[in-house]
């Protein structure tokens, strides 16, 4: 079971289990032209150089509260996001850069769509209904978001979408059989969707087009993140709370070791809002191992079969006022704080990007899921319908401080 997000705003369940038909159908829906009235939100289109031989546009998406998202076809990257502080000050808030020769040549997955498996599968392998299938390893000894050519660079073909007052842009992108070592073609799309409210919805659907094989599928956006500003300096003193009791610990290489412990008395606990960089440094093996957090967390939800949605993550940058809400149907969040940024990446802004200097806070299933049978499934079979959901929620408080 996954989730989506009704026209009312409310979580409702939906089977997995879903026809192509169905599938179809709701692509159709997804794409509905504009309403009758004209939206208060406008979206404007420009290019963005060439990628792979071909053009990429960058889509500029504004509400009707000056919030203010760009989106490339590339990658599907979320290139920036400007919000206000609690002063009504805007400042761009996610990582990128300002060319697409950047993006194509340096970007360690700035604001992409991850897919067709986020996060690491250990040695490239997994077995499926007795086949074994080899992917490109491009992390160490694992294969890392898909591969050495996942969803992140490809060109999307994009579609605006005008609807009840707010503006989006759907993207749509097909893996063939055999792409990156995947089996079974795949047709994706994931819709953005920037509200009123200060809201990035985004939705992933995804069935297999012909054929007769499975594949594995775990899909999500890697926007690396700093409310004080893009290349303010580190985000360390941010404070994040994340709504799970336990986690998935990882052995040497980041491979999930199976077991599922739980986080209290560890660095790795954030069931209570604190600074990112409080426990960063002790030295605790976990944190060791991802030289700073790098950790799937398990999300409190009521059964592995809840796929309702909940508040998964709440960073808060105590200067600016900012706040980010992660909101998701998936069963997992990866915390990653930045770690490998070396000072080699000039953002956006036209400062370096250090250590520290961002965070992510990807909605998935659980790293290296094919090859444990006690993590949720990512196997996606034949008239199947692959549908998730994650929101980026945007507001301010007073003092800093909402935990």
């Amino acid at each position: 079971m996954h989730s989506v997000i009704s026209g009312s705003g409310r979580a409702r369940s939906v089977m997995v289990l879903a026809t192509t038909a169905v599938l179809t159908v709701a692509f159709g829906l997804a794409g509905a032209g504009p309403s009758s009235a004209a939206p208060a939100a406008t979206i404007t289109k420009a290019p963005f150089g060439t990628a792979n031989g071909q053009p990429v546009d960058i889509y500029t998406l504004t509400n009707t509260k000056g919030m203010q998202v760009t989106i490339l076809t590339y990658g599907g990257i979320l290139q920036s996001i400007r919000v206000p502080d609690r002063h009504g000050r805007f400042a761009n808030v996610t990582l990128g850069f300002n060319n697409i020769d950047d993006y194509v040549a340096k970007s360690p997955f700035f604001g992409a769509i991850i897919g067709r498996y986020a996060n690491r599968i250990a040695k490239g392998q997994f077995t499926l209904n007795g086949v074994t299938y080899q992917l490109p390893l491009n992390n160490g000894p694992n294969s890392l978001h898909g591969g050495t050519v996942g969803f992140d660079k490809h060109v999307w073909a994009a579609t605006p979408i005008r609807a009840n007052g707010t503006v989006g842009l759907q993207l749509d992108l097909t893996s063939p059989d055999g792409d990156q070592g995947y089996p079974g073609t795949l047709a994706t799309r994931v819709t953005y969707t920037l509200t009123n409210s200060n809201d990035i919805q985004m939705h992933y659907q995804a069935h297999l087009v012909g054929g007769t094989l499975s594949t594995v599928i775990n899909l999500t956006n890697h926007a690396y993140f700093n409310l004080a500003g893009e290349g303010s300096g580190t985000i360390y003193d941010h404070k994040l709370q994340i709504n799970a009791r336990t986690f998935t610990p990882v052995d040497s290489t980041l491979i999930p070791t199976g077991a599922i412990d739980p986080v209290a008395g560890r660095p790795v606990d954030f069931t209570r809002s604190t600074a990112i960089g409080d426990r960063i440094r002790v030295a605790d093996q976990q944190i060791l191992f991802g030289q700073g957090y790098d950790f799937n967390w398990v999300l409190n939800r009521r059964s592995p079969q809840d796929t309702s949605m909940i508040l998964a993550a709440r960073a808060v940058d105590p200067t600016s006022g900012r706040v980010l809400d992660v909101l998701t149907t998936e069963p997992g969040i990866q915390f990653y704080s930045g770690n490998f940024l070396d000072g080699t990446l000039v953002g956006t802004g036209g400062r370096v990007y250090r250590q520290g200097d961002g965070f992510t806070l990807e909605t998935q299933h659980y790293p290296d899921s094919p090859n444990h049978a006690n993590f949720p499934s990512t196997v996606l079979a034949p008239g199947q319908m692959f549908d998730s959901s994650t929101i980026y929620r945007f507001r301010t408080d007073r003092n800093g401080d909402d935990d």
